[in-house]
Formats: structure tokens, sequence, C-alpha cells
């Protein structure tokens, strides 16, 4: 799988004659594989350089491009002003949101082309996941729900938070996941009332709810999903706060459509839970897009005045935390399109009590 088409086609829109993509995962949306190289995309040819630990896998991998490799004599500049010569470049798009100013600089001085941000080239494309990369997002889910089915039957009073996140990532490796989309979050009791808490060594106690973040990779692409269940039997406030959290995640649910802007998701959701009387205690966004990284763009939060685009995939998981109490959230994977939406995300979401 690769994207050189698309991104070429994309090339006039933004007044360059060749893109450069370097960081990680520009390098995999382009070619579909990892190699800490670097991949230069013209209106008629596509060039992927890297060093010799990975030529071999990529003269196997990657179609659609001209591989060479770096050595002594020639390191990646002198490979891109190769191609800057060859093909007459002037305007060389970049990625400006993964390039830092030292190595921009390098860039800058070693090349004849002038630079270009161009990050939002990239980032249209990645924002509407095409076919191929749904089937990997909802295999990754798949895993994903699988293990949390798993890790129900685990828990147990007196295990500590780390001790389910290391089960949690075994489950879903077993699985068939390549890696964790991110570290994941296990917070119990007290703990759960921040939003990214670290699974710590307190132990899981009956009354506590406990909160459960996390996701992995499978073909490159990430899921992402978040469970609150509750270790024996909840308080009538417990109760309560779950309720409005399912009621805020349906609700912005509702909305997700492509076309409809995030903000407008997001502040569907947030009234649901203000009205409750619980607005002080949401303080992120309802959602983000997910998809080679698990954070990317558009953003169904208070800000983002983005229209979806088709074929997004973006979380909905709104929260409630009470500090030194409790927290509740609720996510899913959400596909959006022309018609609708459809939910990746298969777990129930019904208060779950162990």
């Amino acid at each position: 799988m690769n994207h050189l088409k698309q991104i070429a086609a994309k090339l006039p829109e933004y007044g360059i004659d060749a893109m450069l993509l370097n960081s990680e995962p520009g390098e995999f949306y382009a070619v579909g594989f990892h190699g800490e190289g670097n991949v230069v995309v013209t209106a008629e040819k596509c060039f992927y350089f890297t060093d010799s630990r990975y030529i071999e896998a990529a003269n196997h991998l990657i179609q659609g491009a001209e591989i060479a490799m770096t050595d002594a004599g020639r390191n990646y500049r002198a490979m891109v002003q190769q191609v800057i010569d060859e093909c007459r470049i002037q305007r060389l798009g970049f990625e400006e949101n993964y390039l830092s100013v030292a190595d921009f600089e390098l860039w800058d001085k070693g090349l004849t082309a002038s630079l270009v941000p161009a990050q939002k080239l990239v980032n249209s494309l990645r924002a509407a996941k095409d076919k191929e990369e749904l089937s990997l997002m909802r295999r990754a889910q798949e895993i994903t729900d699988q293990a949390f089915s798993n890790i129900l039957k685990f828990i147990r009073p007196g295990q500590t938070e780390q001790e389910i996140a290391a089960k949690l990532q075994y489950e879903m490796l077993c699985l068939g996941a390549e890696k964790m989309s991110f570290d994941p979050i296990v917070a119990s009791g007290p703990n759960g009332s921040k939003p990214h808490a670290i699974p710590s060594d307190r132990k899981v106690q009956p009354g506590d709810f406990i909160t459960m973040d996390f996701g992995c990779k499978f073909g490159g692409y990430c899921s992402d999903m978040t469970r609150t269940i509750a270790l024996g039997e909840p308080t009538e406030e417990m109760k309560k706060v779950y309720q409005v959290v399912l009621e805020a995640q349906l609700a912005g649910i509702a909305m997700a459509k492509a076309g409809v802007p995030g903000k407008r998701i997001h502040d569907t959701a947030a009234k649901v839970i203000a009205d409750a009387g619980y607005g002080a205690y949401f303080g992120h966004g309802f959602g983000h897009s997910l998809g080679i990284e698990i954070h990317e763009a558009p953003n169904a939060n208070s800000r983002d005045e983005t229209p979806m685009p088709e074929g997004a995939v973006v979380s909905a998981e709104p929260g409630i935390y009470l500090p030194g109490k409790f927290g509740v959230r609720i996510e899913d994977a959400v596909v959006y399109t022309a018609q609708g939406h459809e939910i990746l995300t298969k777990s129930p979401k019904e208060l779950i009590i162990l």
C-alpha cells in the first residue's frame, strides 16, 4: 500500500514541484514502509532513499518508487539534490510539523530548491482514510475489543494498575498487534480523575471505577478505545456520572457525519454534561482523528471548525473527572461517512460490574 499518486496529484494545488517526506508517519503514508528514509514525490517520478539497514526490505516491499541507498559519499541531502537537478525542481514542499529548526537549516543550506511548508498537503490526504486503511483500522480495533473482553476475566481485587496495563499489552500482542498505539492508561479509584493517569502500583479494590484507555497498531494503523468498569457495586453517584457520560457520547456520535464541523460535535456532547451539572469536570475535547498516528487532524473539540471529511476516523471520548473521587470516560473510534457514521468499536458500553 502506498499513496504516491495521491500526493503527486496534490502538488499543483499547493504550488510546489515536489514533496519531500522524511518523518516516520509521512514516509509510511507515502510508501507503506518504515525505514528511516526519505521520499521525494514529483509529478512524474517518485524516489525513496534509505541506508544499508533497510535497503533489502525496501527493495522487497516498496512499489512505484526508484529506490537507492546512501553511502559514505552520498548522504540524504546529496541524493535529494540529485533529484532536484534531474527533475528541475524549484519549489520543494516539506513537513514543517516534524522538521526541527536545526534540520531545516541543514536541508535549506544543502539544497538549491526553495523549501516550502506543505504539511497541509499530507494532512488533508491522511485525514480521509481509504478502504485499505479502514480495513487495517478495523482489524486493529477487533484486536483491541478482544483484549478488553479478555481483561474482564483477569481483573480481580489486589491487582495493581501496572499489572492490568501489562496484561492488556500482552493480550493485544498475542492477538496479532504489532505494537501499542500508545502507552495504555489504567486508572482506578481516585486516580481516575486524572484523564491521562500513568498506571501505578495502586491495588484495585471493591468499590473502584477502573478506567482503561488503550489501543494497538496493525498494519501501521492505530486503534483507540476507553472503557470504565466497576469492581464491585458502584455508588449511586458513580452510576449517575457514568450514565451522563454515556448519554453525552451517544449525543456526539449521533452528530457524526462527513461535512459536520468538529466543534459542533463537541459542543453537542459538552452540553449534555453541562446540563447535568458536570460541565466544570469535562476539560478536554470530544475526540481526535487517528490513523498512522494516534493523534491526527481534524479534531472534534471546542475550537476546530474544520468540516469532517468523508473517511475520517475520529474518537468519541467524553469524560467526567471528579478530583479525589473517581473519573469516567467512554471512547469509541468512529468512521465519518456521507450518510452518517460507522462505529468501529464493538465492546459493550453499558456499565459493567465485575
